[in-house]
C-alpha cells in the first residue's frame, strides 16, 4: 500500500549519527548511510533523493560536496546539517543556491528529530505526488507562461512559514482550512471503518501548511474554539455527503483542552448534526491525556453530556500523557488510541511491544474498542491483528488524504476487496 521508497542519503562520517538517524526515517525512506563523501558522490543519486549533508567530513567537506553536486547537475533535495555556528551554515546555504541546488533548509547539531521528519516528510509528499489536487496547493507563480513553481522555494517558504493571527484568523474566515482523511481499517474484518479528520492550511501562497504551524498560535490566542469549529462544520457536512452515497464511515476529529471546557460544545454539535441529519454516533471525538488534565471537573462535566447526546470519545496519544487509571475510568470514553511512539517500536523493542500489549487488554477490559496509530509496516499489522487489537491507522494503509483522492482511493479498495 506504501507508494514507491524515496532515498534519503545520510553523509556523515560519524556512525552513530548515521544509525540514529537511520533508525528514525527507515520506516519511511530507503536510508542509504555514507561516512564517505567521495563514495556518496560515486552513489546512482536521482533527482528525486533527499540528500542530509554533513558539512564536516574527513575525505572531503561538505562545501566540496555542494560544487560537485552543481557539477553533475544533481537537483536532489539537500538538507545541510553540522555542528559549526550558523554563520557557517548560512553560508553554506548561500552557497548551495548560487549553484542552483534544491537546498531545502540547514540544521545545527544536535539534531531534533521530529522537526527533521517533519520536513523530510513535506519532501517526500512533494516528490512523489503527481495528483493535480497536490500541485493546485503550490504557489501560482506565472501561469501564463506555464512556469512551475519551484520545489526549493516552496518547501523553504512553507517550513519557516510563522502566521500571524490575523492571518490565521482570515484563513478562518476564507475557509483556507480543509480536511485531510486518513483511513482507519478494521483488522478483524477487514474493511475500512471510518477516518480520522486531519486539518491543513492551504496557503495562496506557500502551499500546505501543517498543524503544527498554526494550532498552537490558534490555542494561545483564544482562535482554537473558531478553528475547531470549522473543522467539525467540515467533517459533519462530509459525513452528510457519504450517508447520501451509502458510504458508512466514522470520522474522528481532534479536540483541544479548550474545546472540553467550553460548556457550549455539547449543543453547538447537537445542532449542527441534527441541522445535517447525521447520527452523532458517526463523529469521535479525539481527546489527549493531556488535555484532559486541565480542569478535569469540568472536562468530565462536558465529556459526559457529549457522550449523552450520541457521540463517541477516545482518548488519544495513549500512555504519553499524565492520566491515572481512575481518571480513564471516570471519563466515558468509547476508545483508545495507542500513540504511534509505541506502535512504531513494536518489532524492535520488547518493552514497546509490552506496552501495546497492556493497552490492549486494558481498553477491551474498559469496553473500549483500541486503534493503533502510526502503523507503517504489513508485519507490524499482522502483529497487531494477532494480538486482538481492534483497528489501525497509518502509512501501510494510506497517509492522510485530500477529498478527491481518499473518495478514489477507497474505491479502489471496495473493488480490490471485492
Amino acid at each position: 500500500m506504501n507508494a514507491e521508497s524515496t532515498n534519503l542519503y545520510i553523509v556523515d562520517d560519524d556512525i552513530q549519527i548515521c544509525d540514529l538517524l537511520k533508525a528514525y526515517t527507515c520506516d519511511e525512506f530507503n536510508v542509504i548511510a555514507q561516512q564517505s563523501a567521495k563514495a556518496f558522490l560515486n552513489c546512482p543519486i536521482n533527482d528525486s533523493d533527499i540528500v542530509l549533508l554533513d558539512l564536516k567530513m574527513p575525505d572531503m567537506d561538505g562545501v566540496e560536496v555542494i560544487r560537485e553536486l552543481a557539477n553533475i547537475n544533481k537537483k536532489c533535495s539537500l538538507l545541510i546539517m553540522s555542528g559549526y555556528d550558523e554563520g557557517v551554515l548560512h553560508s553554506s546555504v548561500q552557497l548551495a543556491k548560487e549553484y542552483g541546488l534544491n537546498i531545502i533548509t540547514s540544521f545545527s547539531k544536535p539534531i531534533k528529530f521530529s522537526y527533521l521528519m517533519n520536513i523530510l516528510m513535506r519532501i517526500k509528499v512533494l516528490n512523489t505526488s503527481n495528483n493535480s489536487d497536490v500541485i493546485d496547493t503550490l504557489p501560482k507563480v506565472n501561469s501564463i507562461n506555464n512556469v512551475t513553481p519551484d520545489k526549493a522555494y516552496v518547501l523553504r517558504n512553507a517550513i519557516h512559514f510563522k502566521p500571524t493571527l490575523a492571518e490565521l484568523i482570515d484563513a478562518i474566515k476564507q475557509q483556507h482550512l480543509v480536511l485531510y482523511y486518513q483511513p482507519q481499517l478494521s483488522l478483524q474484518q477487514k474493511k475500512v471503518i471510518g477516518v480520522e479528520a486531519l486539518v491543513r492550511w492551504h496557503h495562496p501562497e506557500y502551499g500546505v501548511i501543517f498543524p503544527d504551524q498554526f494550532i498552537a498560535l490558534a490555542e494561545q490566542s483564544g482562535v482554537i474554539e473558531q478553528l475547531t469549529a470549522q473543522v467539525i462544520t467540515l467533517a459533519i457536512e462530509q459525513l452528510k455527503l457519504w450517508n447520501q452515497q451509502n458510504l458508512v464511515l466514522k470520522i474522528s476529529i481532534n479536540i483541544s483542552a479548550q474545546n472540553i471546557t467550553s460548556f457550549t460544545l455539547p449543543d453547538q454539535l447537537t445542532r449542527l448534526v441534527n441541522e445535517n441529519k447525521v447520527d452523532p454516533s458517526m463523529l469521535m471525538l479525539e481527546i489527549t491525556e493531556s488535555a484532559l488534565m486541565t480542569e478535569l471537573t469540568t472536562s468530565l462535566n462536558i465529556l459526559t453530556r457529549l457522550r449523552l447526546k450520541g457521540f463517541k470519545l477516545s482518548i488519544d496519544d495513549f500512555g504519553t500523557g499524565y492520566s491515572s487509571l481512575s481518571q480513564l475510568h471516570r471519563v466515558p470514553f468509547t476508545e483508545l488510541k495507542i500513540d504511534r511512539t509505541f506502535v512504531s517500536g513494536m518489532l524492535k523493542s520488547t518493552e514497546s511491544k509490552a506496552i501495546v500489549d497492556t493497552c490492549i487488554l486494558l481498553g477491551h477490559n474498559l469496553k473500549m474498542e483500541v486503534i493503533a496509530e502510526g502503523v507503517e509496516d504489513q508485519e507490524t499489522l499482522n502483529l497487531l491483528q494477532n494480538m486482538g487489537c481492534d483497528n489501525a491507522q497509518g502509512y501501510v494503509i494510506s497517509k492522510p488524504l485530500p477529498i478527491a483522492q481518499f473518495e478514489k482511493w477507497i474505491n479502489d479498495f471496495h473493488r480490490n476487496i471485492d
